[in-house]
């Protein structure tokens, strides 16, 4: 689930697509030139950590399993990421549904600045799990890495909105219903007349291999054989927000990054659709998914066995510092992602 993308996007329909910000397999990248600014210094990296690991601690040890079986687990689990939010000085609002009589909540949280804009991008990761596993990787990682992102760039100078979302129910029995958070907010977007100008969906982000699987071979040609890099994957519609994504990702010499793009919203490859921003791309919106290739690396997946201690902190600080790098040079809202 990932690549090292070159420039071109011209590939008849069936084919998978590899776009890279000017990458040839084999050639030397832009990670090889020192960027000014773009490198975590060891104190800041300690710092991440922390935070980090305090997040995940808080939902994978102190809550565990985040599921409708359990009720008070994604009551408990929204309300941490509420405080966090709040806490870090974002405007936050609860989106509450019901879902079989009880009510269960995406967390939505913009930068105050951006409050009330009706045009923005999203940034999102589920907070539920499967009900055997504390979900240490899936997803507590991502929600952690969305929640120290959003602090950092509380005073950052953004072109375009950002809209945080924590998304419930993305797990089975919801998982590609209507009752799917994700599912859940494009609607009331599409209802309320909002824009949403692209998606970035952060999807299992902490766990790191010696070696790296892939669907169908042992190893796909011109791909990583070690498991130490983010993929970005995307649709065609996504290509544009993609390049600009993985183009801020290479500025950080800290973090690998390879990405894949997919015909037909990845029905091709039906592994590529197992997380929120099939929603995205379902109502014909761009959407990326963010992710360290979920059980095609992390043998844990769904298992009681995808806990704190598995996780690789520096992996996900590292993804933070991308990610800040990717969204401070995102076009503004005139200038959206196009298909």
């Amino acid at each position: 689930m990932a690549d090292v993308s070159q420039d071109r996007y011209g590939a008849p329909a069936g084919t998978l697509v590899k776009i890279a910000a000017g990458v040839t397999p084999g050639h030397p990248t832009p990670l090889d030139t020192p960027l000014w600014n773009s490198d975590l210094d060891d104190r800041e990296l300690q710092v991440l950590k922390d935070a980090l690991r305090e997040h995940v601690n808080a939902l994978a040890v102190d809550i565990g399993s985040r599921t409708p079986s359990i009720p008070d687990s994604l009551v408990r689990a929204g309300n941490y990421i509420h405080s966090v939010f709040e806490d870090a000085g974002l405007s936050v609002r609860a989106q509450h549904y019901q879902y079989f009589g009880q009510r269960v909540t995406n967390v939505l949280a913009t930068i105050p600045a951006a409050t009330g804009a009706s045009a923005y991008y999203v940034v999102g990761a589920h907070y539920d799990t499967v009900p055997s596993t504390p979900g240490a990787d899936d997803n507590a990682s991502a929600v952690a890495v969305m929640l120290e992102l959003a602090g950092r760039l509380r005073q950052a100078r953004l072109k375009a909105p950002i809209l945080f979302a924590a998304f419930t129910l993305e797990e089975p029995p919801a998982h590609w219903t209507g009752d799917q958070g994700s599912r859940v907010f494009v609607r009331s977007c599409q209802s309320n007349g909002d824009s949403v100008l692209g998606a970035i969906i952060l999807e299992m982000v902490g766990y790191t291999a010696p070696r790296q699987n892939y669907p169908f071979l042992r190893r796909w040609p011109g791909y990583p054989a070690q498991g130490n890099f983010i993929g970005v994957i995307g649709n065609w519609r996504s290509l544009r927000l993609g390049r600009a994504v993985v183009r801020g990702f290479r500025k950080n010499r800290g973090l690998p990054v390879e990405s894949l793009f997919l015909p037909f919203d990845g029905r091709i490859l039906p592994e590529t659709r197992l997380s929120d921003h099939a929603s995205f791309w379902d109502a014909g919106l761009p959407a990326l998914m963010v992710t360290d290739t979920a059980f095609f690396r992390n043998p844990n997946y769904h298992l009681p066995s995808d806990t704190i201690d598995t996780l690789d902190f520096t992996f996900m600080a590292q993804l933070v510092k991308s990610l800040e790098l990717a969204l401070l040079e995102f076009p503004t809202v005139t200038d959206p992602p196009e298909s």
